[in-house]
């Protein structure tokens, strides 16, 4: 906790990936850092909870014992369309399925090991700059920082605090998503990443800790509204036109009484600075679920904040440098992917044009790993 006076170097707002390996790193350079998160730990999130092979080494290096947690490696993608026609191929060079209630929680306990003030159940209310110094305002207090960090999420009630472009654009097939997801037990292949799509959405199932699968599937949120806002109705009636998907939640085991969603979802382009607060994760820009590489991004993306954040507070460069070359990196590293994913997901949850996807995918099997090395990155 704060006391009078005390300024920290860095505030985190949001406790995901990209929030929490920005503290480790910065903390182990020498920095004081606080980290706020609404929630305690450990918690579910919204999240396909599979990891492309390209963060392995970044993990490694924060401390994530690999060895001990014995998690699924996945090599194969199958992609089903509406109708229940399949795509399979080799994934190369593949991934490994971690749930987020276990990743978030070890690199929680990675934060406070590198002497990250970790303030749990706590909620912010605004982030604005006073004075050279960044305020964190919280319900009943506010922070001094040097640096603040928006890694909140997807959507917050700061985007719409700030009134951030991507919360004025009218709802569209980007933009009005609903995102829902389980932990379920099936037979499916340990090594297999599977996404079955269906009119306005897709679901993604792939292998994770202690022998349960992540279900979770992205859809319209106005099939929602015509399921009379009923999850289980809404699988039925629409996912379930899908023969191998309906097969599938017919069959498995759910290990959850009720779903955890998030809804507005959105894939709209973000910026990566707002008024001096440096955003990271989801916050600064979301790649389609579908492209499974979304928590990669949140990784890297917490990497180059961390090398710009260290060079300002150590005196190298300003504050406008700082700024300016973290946005330049990050769309450097990522704008390509994002407008990959953009556009395949134009392809997916449309019926026709998945099951041209499909078919000329089927034909041209180099079409097919060219589009997954679009959303891909290098080992970091």
């Amino acid at each position: 906790m704060q006391t009078k006076n005390q300024i920290y170097d860095v505030a985190v707002a949001g406790g995901g990936l990209a929030g929490l390996a920005s503290s480790i790193l910065l903390a182990r350079a020498g920095h004081k850092v606080v980290l706020l998160e609404k929630n305690h730990y450990p918690f579910h999130r919204v999240c396909g909870e599979y990891i492309s092979e390209e963060s392995r080494p970044f993990l490694v290096s924060l401390g994530l014992a690999f060895g001990e947690l014995k998690l699924p490696e996945i090599r194969r993608l199958v992609v089903t369309a509406p109708d229940g026609s399949k795509l399979e191929t080799a994934l190369d060079p593949g991934g490994f399925g971690i749930s987020r209630f276990l990743l978030d929680a070890t690199l929680a306990s990675l934060a406070r090991s590198a002497g990250v003030v970790l303030m749990e159940g706590t909620r912010v209310t605004d982030i604005y700059s006073e004075d050279g110094l960044m305020k964190i305002r919280l319900p009943l207090q506010v922070i001094t920082s040097k640096v603040a960090v928006g890694s909140y999420g997807k959507r917050s009630n700061l985007d719409l605090k700030w009134n951030r472009d991507f919360v004025r654009q009218k709802p569209c097939k980007l933009n009005n998503l609903l995102g829902v997801k389980y932990h379920i037990r099936t037979d499916l292949p340990a090594d297999t990443i599977s996404l079955h799509n269906f009119k306005d959405g897709y679901c993604g199932v792939s292998r994770i800790e202690n022998d349960l699968y992540c279900l979770c599937y992205l859809t319209n949120a106005n099939n929602l509204g015509l399921s009379n806002n009923s999850i289980r109705l809404m699988e039925e009636r629409i996912l379930g036109r899908n023969p191998v998907l309906d097969q599938l939640l017919r069959s498995a085991e759910r290990t959850w009484p009720e779903p955890v969603s998030i809804s507005q979802v959105s894939f709209a382009a973000k910026s990566q600075v707002e008024d001096h607060v440096l955003m990271v994760g989801d916050a600064a820009g979301m790649i389609t679920p579908l492209c499974g590489n979304g928590m990669s991004m949140a990784l890297h993306g917490s990497k180059l904040l961390a090398e710009q954040v260290t060079a300002f507070l150590s005196g190298r460069i300003p504050r406008q440098e700082m700024e300016n070359n973290y946005q330049r990196n990050w769309r450097l590293q990522f704008g390509s992917r994002l407008r990959a994913g953009r556009m395949i997901q134009r392809f997916f949850g449309d019926p026709l044009l998945t099951k041209l996807l499909i078919t000329a995918g089927r034909n041209s099997p180099s079409l097919t790993q060219w589009l997954i090395r679009q959303t891909r990155g290098e080992q970091f």
